[in-house]
């Protein structure tokens, strides 16, 4: 259970950060595929949380 809270708590500080390379992304993704605009900000909200995720796991257990 500590181990998904540290996660959680790296993955948040993150957030901030990894909004940048997920508009970056999702810009490239927008490029080869025809996404609708109403998919645009769905997409890169789950696009930052992913990216902080797998930071937050990466400073926890690497």
């Amino acid at each position: 259970m500590l181990e998904i809270v540290l996660t959680l708590v790296f993955s948040i500080v993150m957030l901030v950060f990894m909004a940048f390379p997920a508009m970056k992304i999702v810009e490239g993704v927008e490029k080869v595929f025809a996404i609708p605009e109403k998919w645009h900000n769905l997409l890169l909200i789950l696009t930052t949380i992913l990216l902080s995720l797998l930071i937050g796991l990466y400073l926890k257990f690497g």
